[in-house]
């Protein structure tokens, strides 16, 4: 489904944030990007997520050009990063809202599926409350929640999982099982290798830019 050909990517002159990066991730794969912070990890999602370019290189999506891949009709794509993104004065339910009055749906399609929400993750309780009033932990529980009014293909996750309680990875495993289906792929970042076996199958190592063997990954510098 992802596949990264020989993909290069600068924030300066002198400085490679990515360097030749080559991966391949299948259909319905879990898949765990491991490193350190400011190995690399983030870039490349963001790249995925077509939220930066590459400074060089190939991404394919389902066999096409990731720059012809449209995020809307062609492909279902969630991205949940480290700093989660709501309109921080409106309520939860008017970021639903607005959320689905995007898709073009009916009013009262919107109505139900918000309301289904509410009650299948329990929201009553924050439904009315305004997102600047909620703790990091909940925003990255809504952000998930969020993409649940969808049908997911490609899921990627930013390190929203190092420093969480018991308490909210647990909620948050409840709730991949939920929008996570065996057919979708998911992308996890993190620096900890407990927390990619708890959500994933298959790590990726990441070292000043570069993908690594796991022995690299071991080894200090």
């Amino acid at each position: 489904m992802l596949s990264i050909k020989h993909l290069f990517h600068k924030y300066t002159r002198e400085f490679f944030a990515l360097y030749d990066i080559n991966l391949d991730i299948a259909d319905g794969e879990r898949v765990a990007f491991v490193g350190a912070d400011n190995s690399g990890k983030t870039s490349l999602l963001r790249i995925i997520s077509k939220l930066e370019k590459p400074s060089k290189g190939e991404i394919y999506l389902k066999d096409r050009p990731l720059k012809k891949v449209n995020f809307r009709s062609d492909i279902s794509v969630g991205y949940v990063p480290a700093s989660p993104v709501f309109m921080e004065n409106k309520t939860v339910y008017e970021n639903f809202k607005y959320i689905l009055s995007e898709r073009k749906i009916s009013q009262a399609e919107v109505e139900n599926k918000i309301n289904a929400a509410v009650i299948d993750f329990s929201l009553e309780k924050i439904k009315d409350e305004k997102i600047c009033n909620l703790s990091l932990e909940e925003k990255y529980i809504l952000s998930l929640i969020r993409l649940s009014f969808r049908k997911l293909d490609f899921l990627m996750i930013d390190n929203i999982f190092d420093h969480l309680s018991e308490f909210y990875l647990e909620l948050i495993e409840e709730l991949l099982e939920k929008i996570v289906s065996p057919s979708t792929t998911l992308v996890v970042a993190t620096t900890d290798e407990k927390i990619a076996a708890r959500f994933c199958k298959r790590n990726i190592y990441f070292k000043n830019g570069s993908i690594v063997s796991a022995s690299e990954y071991l080894q200090e510098d």
